[in-house]
Protein backbone atom coordinates (compact mmCIF):
# COMPACT_ATOMS: atom_id res chain seq x y z
CA UNK A 1 0.00 0.00 0.00
CA UNK A 2 2.52 2.58 0.63
CA UNK A 3 4.33 1.50 -2.33
CA UNK A 4 1.81 3.15 -3.83
CA UNK A 5 2.41 7.02 -2.43
CA UNK A 6 4.29 9.34 -4.60
CA UNK A 7 5.91 12.54 -4.23
CA UNK A 8 2.88 14.19 -4.57
CA UNK A 9 0.86 11.79 -1.92
CA UNK A 10 3.58 12.69 0.82
CA UNK A 11 3.38 16.23 -0.27
CA UNK A 12 -0.26 16.23 1.08
CA UNK A 13 0.26 13.94 3.61
CA UNK A 14 2.75 16.59 4.81
CA UNK A 15 0.31 19.74 4.38
CA UNK A 16 -2.21 17.95 6.39
CA UNK A 17 -0.25 17.33 9.28
CA UNK A 18 0.93 21.32 9.17
CA UNK A 19 -2.12 22.59 8.80
CA UNK A 20 -3.56 20.10 11.90
CA UNK A 21 -0.36 20.42 14.34
CA UNK A 22 0.68 24.07 13.47
CA UNK A 23 4.42 24.43 12.64
CA UNK A 24 5.27 25.23 16.27
CA UNK A 25 4.28 21.98 17.77
CA UNK A 26 5.91 20.07 15.24
CA UNK A 27 9.46 21.82 15.83
CA UNK A 28 8.58 21.63 19.46
CA UNK A 29 8.08 17.78 18.62
CA UNK A 30 10.88 17.65 16.58
CA UNK A 31 13.07 19.28 19.24
CA UNK A 32 12.37 16.41 21.85
CA UNK A 33 12.79 13.79 19.03
CA UNK A 34 16.86 15.28 18.61
CA UNK A 35 17.10 15.90 22.21
CA UNK A 36 15.99 11.97 22.68
CA UNK A 37 18.64 10.54 20.16
CA UNK A 38 21.14 12.69 21.75
CA UNK A 39 20.39 11.16 24.92
CA UNK A 40 20.31 7.41 23.54
CA UNK A 41 23.65 7.70 21.84
CA UNK A 42 25.30 9.28 24.98
CA UNK A 43 23.70 6.59 26.85
CA UNK A 44 24.88 3.56 24.73
CA UNK A 45 28.58 5.46 24.57
CA UNK A 46 28.10 5.12 28.32
CA UNK A 47 26.95 1.96 28.61
CA UNK A 48 30.08 0.96 25.96
CA UNK A 49 32.50 2.16 28.34
CA UNK A 50 31.32 0.90 31.57
CA UNK A 51 31.41 -3.07 29.85
CA UNK A 52 34.78 -1.74 28.06
CA UNK A 53 35.85 -1.21 31.91
CA UNK A 54 34.15 -4.13 33.57
CA UNK A 55 36.14 -6.74 30.68
CA UNK A 56 39.27 -5.10 31.78
CA UNK A 57 38.94 -5.13 35.55
CA UNK A 58 37.99 -9.04 35.23
CA UNK A 59 41.04 -9.45 32.55
CA UNK A 60 43.60 -12.21 32.97
CA UNK A 61 47.16 -11.84 33.25
CA UNK A 62 48.52 -14.92 31.26
CA UNK A 63 51.46 -14.45 30.64
CA UNK A 64 53.77 -17.18 31.73
CA UNK A 65 56.07 -16.34 35.46
CA UNK A 66 59.70 -16.37 34.93
CA UNK A 67 61.09 -19.93 36.64
CA UNK A 68 64.28 -21.09 37.37
CA UNK A 69 63.98 -23.58 34.11
CA UNK A 70 63.69 -20.36 32.11
CA UNK A 71 66.82 -18.35 33.44
CA UNK A 72 69.46 -19.30 31.66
Amino acid sequence: MLNNIGLPGLLLIAVVVLVLFGRGKISSLMGEVGKGITSFKKGVSEGTKELEEDAAETAKDVTPEETDKDKV
